[in-house]
């Protein structure tokens, strides 16, 4: 059966079947005759009414999803092109004000590429290590790539461990390991600090649970909760060290690493976050060695990249050395250049 709509200059439809032949009518129309209803193709256009309202809310869905949320593939493809709906990657879309959302923040964003990853891998997997960790806003040394990391139940373990910018481990998830952040289901913050101490190096494991402890996130009671849920897993050893040597008063990245550095080299733990009273000022100090009055600060290269506060930062080095305190200040290259020689200086200020 064969049958006839009229279009006109800036009237949008939806025309169901193939165009046979195009007749241009008076007044600019065009007359098209096309096939029954049996499938859409190339005419099918979609107009605001035409969208449902899957479409206007924030969403992320394979394709699967999306038709039984109302649209045909055809629709699909026309949402694509007006830009309604954007490809996250094979048969997983997402809406404009998804991908809007998305870009507010990096844990946002990497929040998207798991919830795209998650609707074509299926809902079960769970992300972890490193994507949790940036979906929680953990921090993280070095920084992560963005190859989405999910974890799967040994009932769900399939014969790829990588596909598409994506890696998966295979761990069992107790339903307390499990929860929700920005839309993705993510491992708990005790257990994605207890995933990446136990693969990953032990500096970098210490940067990621201080930050946790530091945010009040979670406990380290927590965290030895999970190594003890966890034992006698790959990897449990090094991360109940991790644990163990945490604390929540390392206020950066850097000072997490140089407490690593520190031990590795033989200081003795100083006191962290000290605080300086004088009768005209009060000043916290990074690192605190208080037999020998020694003092270590952590700086970052904005504290000299500004005049005013390497003036302000020398005045401060003025008072506390005129009260007795010895102090040594060095950064990230140094630390990261030169280790040994950092805990030299401070070995030095220590024996003196």
């Amino acid at each position: 059966m064969r049958s006839w709509q009229l279009r006109c200059p800036g009237m949008r439809s939806v025309v169901a079947g193939y165009a046979k032949r195009r007749i241009t009518g008076r007044g600019g129309c065009r007359l098209v005759r096309i096939h029954n209803h049996a499938r859409l193709r190339h005419h099918e256009m979609v107009t605001k009414r035409d969208i449902p309202d899957a479409v206007r809310k924030m969403r992320v869905a394979g394709v699967t999803e999306w038709r039984a949320a109302g649209l045909t593939k055809p629709q699909v493809r026309s949402l694509v092109r007006s830009g309604d709906l954007v490809r996250l990657r094979h048969g997983v879309y997402a809406t404009r004000s998804a991908i809007e959302w998305g870009k507010a923040s990096p844990a946002r964003s990497h929040a998207l590429l798991v919830i795209g990853v998650q609707a074509a891998a299926g809902r079960d997997s769970v992300a972890s290590h490193h994507s949790a960790a940036l979906i929680q806003g953990l921090d993280l040394f070095p920084a992560a790539s963005s190859t989405v990391i999910l974890t799967r139940s040994k009932a769900r373990r399939c014969a790829r461990d990588k596909s598409e910018g994506v890696f998966f481990h295979v761990a069992e998830l107790p339903d307390g390991h499990v929860t929700k952040v920005l839309g993705a289901r993510v491992t708990s913050v005790p257990r994605t600090v207890v995933d990446l101490a136990r693969v990953s190096s032990f500096m970098s494991a210490v940067v990621t649970a201080d930050s946790a402890l530091r945010a009040g996130a979670i406990t380290k009671e927590a965290l030895v909760a999970v190594c003890d849920a966890c034992a006698g897993w790959p990897g449990i050893r090094q991360a109940r060290r991790a644990v163990d040597f945490s604390d929540p008063r390392a206020e950066s990245v850097l000072e997490s690493c140089a407490r690593v550095v520190f031990a590795e080299h033989g200081l003795e733990a100083p006191v962290l976050q000290f605080t300086v009273t004088a009768r005209d000022f009060r000043y916290s100090v990074d690192f605190y060695w208080p037999g020998q009055r020694v003092i270590a600060e952590a700086d970052g290269e904005v504290k000299y990249s500004d005049p005013r506060r390497a003036i302000k930062q020398l005045e401060r080095d003025q008072r506390l050395r005129d009260l007795g305190y010895q102090v040594v200040h060095f950064t990230w290259r140094e630390l990261f250049r030169d280790a040994g020689a950092v805990t030299g200086r401070i070995r030095r200020a220590l024996g003196r």
